[in-house]
């Protein structure tokens, strides 16, 4: 995706990206890759009931829920919400019925338990 706009991304073109594996039932199209320090941005795909462990925030973390919807400790995201993890916050991630989002890290997060 060279020129991503919100148009976009809204209105599906993310659905003929490819993406790479990520996690187990997790796969990401990377738009852009962190580089010295500079932030990285993606696309994240979840297969219904996928999860990401326990993590912490290195960086603020944004992110655009595309389609379906993503859950953590604090709640349920569906299509449209935007969700903002401050520097040093923790959680875990899920999504009960699969879902696409998009993301922004400031620093890669570190993983504190691995499922």
């Amino acid at each position: 995706m060279p020129e991503t706009t919100r148009e976009s991304l809204t209105q599906g073109g993310w659905k003929t990206l490819a993406f790479e594996p990520f996690r187990e039932g997790v796969t990401i199209h990377w738009i852009k890759r962190f580089a010295d320090d500079q932030p990285g941005v993606a696309l994240l795909k979840y297969e219904a009931g996928a999860s990401v462990p326990r993590h912490r925030h290195e960086g603020l973390e944004t992110i655009l829920v595309l389609q379906g919807t993503q859950s953590d400790e604090s709640g349920d995201y569906g299509v449209g919400c935007c969700v903002i993890n401050a520097i040093g916050s923790e959680h875990s991630v899920w999504s009960d019925t699969g879902c696409v989002v998009l993301i922004q890290w400031d620093r890669p997060v570190r993983i504190l338990f691995e499922d």
